[in-house]
């Protein structure tokens, strides 16, 4: 008896520090309203390209950046200040371990 196998196709699209997103682009990566991106800008969690929220330009880093923010907050509810210090901090560890890496040639 020749068993019944279900193939699964997943799509999916990388994003990289070249990709454009605008605010409504990052809204449905993000599942988040506009008025959340917009504090998150306020609050310096993310820099876009633009003047104005029409025309705002976002990467795929601000999205992953985004992404943790709104995880921050809603998992574990810290509030939007305390989320902007977390990435901080992580971005911080992250050049650290960075600057680590390239002392011990490893």
């Amino acid at each position: 008896m020749t068993p019944n196998f279900t193939l699964t196709e997943i799509t999916g699209l990388i994003l990289e520090e070249q990709t454009e997103l605008s605010l409504a682009d990052l809204c449905r990566a993000c599942a988040a309203q506009t008025d959340m991106i917009v504090e998150l800008v306020n609050e310096g969690v993310l820099t876009p390209e633009g003047s104005q929220p029409e025309q705002w330009h976002f990467t795929g880093v601000h999205m992953q950046r985004a992404r943790v923010a709104l995880r921050l907050q809603h998992d574990l509810g810290v509030n939007l200040a305390g989320a902007a210090l977390a990435l901080e901090l992580l971005d911080e560890l992250d050049t650290l371990r960075a600057q680590l890496h390239r002392l011990t040639g490893g």
